[in-house]
C-alpha cells in the first residue's frame, strides 16, 4: 500500500473497471445476489452517475481501484421512510478491498461524497444496511447517521439510516 490512496470521481475511461470492481465485492459480500443479474444503477451506471444526478468515487492505489462509493437520488422504494419536499440521496456501494479496511480510507471515502451532496444542495443521505456486514451500523453511525428502522425480515434485517445535512 503506497501512503495514501487517492479518492477521484469516476470518468467514462474507469466505468469497466469500476463495474468489474463493485461486482466482484459485491459477489464476495453477497453471493447469493450476484445471481440475480446486474443491478439497475450499474446497469446505467453512465447513465446515472456520469450524466445524471448521481456521484460515484473510486479510491485507487498504485493505480488500481481499491475502493469505491457512490450516490444516486433515492428512489421512494421503501414505503416506510418519507422524504417528501427533502433533495434525498442514496448512498450505495461501499466497498474497501480487505488489505485497506480499517485505515479510515471508508470515513475518507465518504466524507468527499458528503461534500459532493452538499456541493449539489442534497439535504438527506439515506442508506441501508445489513447487521450481518461486519462493523457495518456502527461505522454509519460513527458518520453521523441515525438508525431510522429496522425491517422484521429474519435473514436480511435490512437497516435503514439517514443523515441529514
Amino acid at each position: 500500500m503506497s501512503s495514501s490512496p487517492i479518492i477521484q470521481a469516476v470518468t467514462a475511461a474507469d466505468i469497466p473497471e469500476a463495474l468489474r470492481f463493485v461486482l466482484q465485492a459485491r459477489t464476495e459480500l453477497f453471493p447469493t445476489l450476484s445471481a440475480t443479474g446486474m443491478p439497475a444503477d450499474l446497469a446505467r451506471f453512465e447513465a446515472i452517475y456520469l450524466q445524471g444526478d448521481g456521484q460515484f468515487l473510486l479510491a485507487r492505489d498504485e493505480g488500481q481501484i481499491v475502493a469505491a462509493i457512490g450516490y444516486l437520488p433515492y428512489d421512494r422504494r421503501f414505503p416506510q421512510l418519507d422524504y417528501q419536499g427533502h433533495k434525498t440521496v442514496e448512498v450505495v456501494r461501499l466497498f474497501v478491498l480487505p488489505a485497506f479496511r480499517r485505515c479510515g480510507l471508508a470515513r475518507e471515502l465518504y466524507r468527499a461524497l458528503e461534500a459532493m451532496a452538499r456541493t449539489e444542495g442534497v439535504e438527506v443521505m439515506y442508506l441501508h444496511t445489513h447487521p450481518f456486514l461486519p462493523g457495518a451500523i456502527d461505522f454509519w453511525l460513527r458518520q453521523g447517521f441515525a438508525v431510522v428502522d429496522v425491517e422484521a425480515d429474519p435473514v436480511w434485517q435490512t437497516t435503514h439510516m439517514q443523515r441529514f445535512l
